[in-house]
């Protein structure tokens, strides 16, 4: 996906919020806006979104001095999303389609997210998920909610690479990789978490935390960016995405960065922002399971 103009506003809260989690005065805040402000004539409309926020990220952390200004949520985050992991369970238990509910939890759980939202109502957001009456759930008439073919693509995989977004969601990505482990215990699930800090993105150490690795193997993709930008990929990652059978992705931050890839990949996210629900295709607030190849 491309960058549109309307990205730029978000591309400076972004920095600033950055800046304030460190806790730096307003003097240090204004230089990581500044350099911001520096870094962005030379930054292409054609290049996703992503590209940039890892620019301002990383700006952030040079002049910082702090390698990851997001740990302390991440690990609030990660608390809490195992607080409900039981809750999440029963919820799947009682219906008659499982995989169905997990899929939909996955992506209600994408509600984890500091690069869209500047405040981070997990356990608002979790009660909405948990209600019989949470009107955020689309069936699988709708145009960007393609079950149907989800499902059978995702029983004939051998080998499923799903690809994560932020600590804390990792716990709901749990939820999903079991019930694919419960269909065919053979199947192999591979997660690819972010290499070094980005936002809020999980690490190896995250998944580990929220315990996906009694269920998947956790891999790094060898990126630093709040997406999956290929050209920074280890060789490592690339070839498992290249000959996966299924390809997950997860998040806004993946969307952005491999809409346009040649392989099928299938996006979870909830569309959290207007720029990406035109894109798209659908309003703001719903949940999206797509099969795209760009």
């Amino acid at each position: 996906m491309k960058t549109y103009l309307d990205c730029i506003p978000c591309f400076f809260r972004q920095a600033l919020e950055a800046a304030r989690i460190t806790g730096e005065d307003e003097k240090t805040q204004k230089k990581i806006l500044d350099e911001v402000a520096k870094a962005l004539p030379d930054f292409l409309l054609s290049a996703s979104p992503p590209e940039m926020a890892r620019k301002i990220h990383g700006i952030v952390k040079e002049i910082t001095g702090i390698n990851d200004p997001y740990a302390e949520i991440k690990k609030q985050s990660n608390k809490l999303a195992l607080s409900v992991y039981p809750d999440l369970r029963k919820k799947l238990e009682k219906s008659p389609d499982r995989l169905l509910i997990a899929v939909e939890l996955a992506i209600a759980g994408n509600v984890i997210d500091y690069g869209v939202k500047n405040t981070l109502d997990v356990d608002g957001e979790v009660a909405k998920i948990l209600s019989a009456e949470n009107k955020a759930i689309k069936n699988e008439s709708e145009e960007n909610f393609n079950y149907s073919q989800f499902k059978k693509d995702l029983l004939d995989a051998k080998e499923i690479l799903y690809l994560a977004d932020n600590a804390g969601e990792v716990v709901f990505d749990r939820i999903i990789i079991e019930e694919i482990k419960s269909l065919d215990s053979n199947k192999r699930v591979i997660y690819a978490v972010k290499e070094k800090p980005t936002i809020n993105d999980a690490l190896i150490e995250d998944a580990i935390f929220c315990k996906i690795d009694k269920t998947a193997e956790i891999i790094s993709s060898g990126s630093d960016a709040p997406g999956t930008i290929l050209s920074l990929c280890s060789e490592d990652f690339l070839k498992i995405f290249k000959k996966a059978d299924l390809v997950i992705s997860k998040g806004q931050g993946n969307f952005e960065t491999l809409s346009h890839v040649k392989r099928p990949v299938y996006y979870l996210f909830m569309a959290k922002c207007p720029v990406i629900a035109n894109d798209v295709g659908c309003k703001v607030g719903d949940i999206i399971l797509l099969q795209k190849s760009g």
